[in-house]
């Protein structure tokens, strides 16, 4: 594992291995497996939480750059942060796709998870799981990535899911 890990950070860009072996660090202490995949864009590198077998996160390759996908399953309760994000992180979930089995569940694939209903900037949306929260590895963003997943992991075992101290 840590032979693959470490060759997926090397594609990192090298201002934020710091950052992305931080997150590896804090993710694996709290309870959360890691997996390497290799994909036609690179790699995927995701966190599933041991005792409820749900991915938390997921680093994926893109053109633009290294993301972090988020799968905030508590954002109902912490919402109100997602308005201190950084403007650009904003416009990206905004103009996120639609999840359609929130809409209509008879046009989306019945096997898909539905997404996510939240509140930003006083406006209600309804936004696919896959498309809603990732955002770039920036200087900005990285703080906010950092307190989003520290959030979902004190907001999970507050609901009696598992944890610990955040970064």
């Amino acid at each position: 594992m840590d032979g693959k890990f470490n060759m997926f950070t090397e594609t990192v860009d090298e201002r934020f291995r710091s950052f992305v072996n931080q997150i590896n660090a804090y993710l694996t202490e709290n309870g959360c497996k890691c997996d390497i995949k290799l994909q036609k864009s690179g790699y995927a590198v995701s966190y599933v939480l041991n005792s409820s077998k749900r991915t938390l996160a997921m680093f994926v390759c893109r053109k633009t750059g290294m993301k972090l996908r988020i799968y905030p399953e508590h954002i109902q309760e912490y919402q109100s942060f997602l308005d201190t994000l950084p403007e650009r992180v904003k416009k990206e979930i905004k103009k996120a796709s639609v999840c359609k089995r929130l809409i209509n569940p008879d046009d989306c694939n019945p096997k898909c998870v539905m997404g996510y209903t939240f509140v930003l900037d006083g406006e209600q949306y309804q936004k696919c799981r896959y498309m809603a929260f990732q955002p770039a590895l920036s200087e900005e963003n990285n703080p906010y990535i950092k307190q989003f997943l520290e959030k979902e992991l004190r907001t999970g075992r507050q609901q009696g899911q598992e944890s610990k101290p955040s970064l």
